[in-house]
Order: C-alpha cells, then sequence, then structure tokens
C-alpha cells in the first residue's frame, strides 16, 4: 500500500495482504469498508467506555439522548419515544420506570391535555447525558482531528453519497440476490 501522511502501515493493510489472492474482492473496496467498520467499533468502544464512565447503560443513554433531542425541558410522551426507540409500550414503561428511579427523568402531567403524561429529563439527567457525550465527543474529535477541516469536508460529503446511494437502494435484504450456479 502507498504511505499516506507517514502513516506506512495498518491493520487494514496487513489484512488485505494476507487476503491477497485467497478471496474474491476489490482491494480498493476491501479496504474502504474494513476502515470503515474498524473506525464505527472504535466509536463504539468509546461509547460503551463513556456509559461506563457515567453509569449509563445504552438503552438509558438512548432515551436520554432522544428526550436531549427536544431542546429546552426534554419532553416527549411514552409513546413519541417508543416509536422512535422502536420499543413496546410495556418496554418503554420499564425503561422510564428505570430512569425515573435514578432520578434521571420524571413522568409529569401534560400542559395541553391533563389526561396525558409527558417525560422530561431532570436537571440530573441532563448532566449525566452531557457528561457521556463529552466523553464520547472527545473520542471523536480526536479520530477527526487528524483530518483538516477542508479533509473532513470532502469525506463528508463523500460519506454522505454513499450513505444516499445505500438509502435509496431500500431495506438490506433487498440489496443482494445470490443464486446457486447452475450445474
Amino acid at each position: 500500500m502507498v504511505p499516506y501522511d507517514g502513516v506506512v502501515d495498518d491493520s487494514v493493510d496487513r489484512h488485505i495482504t494476507r487476503w491477497r489472492g485467497k478471496a474474491p474482492f476489490d482491494e480498493r473496496v476491501e479496504a474502504i469498508v474494513t476502515r470503515m467498520q474498524f473506525l464505527v467499533k472504535h466509536v463504539s468502544q468509546a461509547k460503551d467506555t463513556a456509559l461506563a464512565a457515567v453509569g449509563l447503560q445504552d438503552f438509558e443513554f438512548e432515551t436520554l439522548h432522544r428526550l436531549a433531542s427536544r431542546g429546552e425541558g426534554g419532553r416527549a410522551t411514552p409513546s413519541e419515544l417508543a416509536a422512535e426507540l422502536k420499543l413496546s409500550p410495556a418496554g418503554m414503561t420499564g425503561r422510564l420506570d428505570t430512569l425515573e428511579s435514578a432520578g434521571l427523568v420524571r413522568r409529569i402531567r401534560s400542559e395541553q391535555d391533563r389526561r396525558r403524561v409527558d417525560v422530561e429529563l431532570t436537571e440530573e439527567g441532563h448532566a449525566t447525558w452531557r457528561k457521556a457525550m463529552n466523553v464520547q465527543g472527545g473520542v471523536e474529535d480526536d479520530m477527526v482531528g487528524v483530518l483538516s477541516e477542508a479533509e473532513q469536508d470532502v469525506l463528508s460529503a463523500l460519506l454522505k453519497r454513499m450513505l444516499s446511494h445505500v438509502e435509496s437502494q431500500g431495506r438490506p435484504e433487498t440489496w443482494v440476490s445470490v443464486s446457486a450456479p447452475n450445474e
């Protein structure tokens, strides 16, 4: 492989070398996809570390994250959260019970309709979510920070083009059609 910015060899270069001639793949495509997979794994591990540092589990963080995305007050109905998180109402109730017991969310009567219950982040919930985001954000900033702003813009545009293409293709199970060779 051609050295780039002083990096002579990485784990993907060794992977390509190990598999060269043993598996049918385009080396350039394999290198791109494998590097993306390794970077996603790195971000996932950073998220796990960030959550452990603040005492959250992934499902708790995802619920707090959805509420925090709603801005000031971070409110949503349990059914809105369940739909976003693709959970059953019972699953959402259990999750909210856990978060409420920990003091991270509270259930309150809706201001518009007293029959409706809203869920909102508490100050502690928002602070805990923010701490996890800061830890994870630091790892992401460090990873992407090796690129100049112009390079980051180019990479973002290229990844956007790839993702848009994939998303326009439909569901993953419709992408591949494998048929047995004729015998």
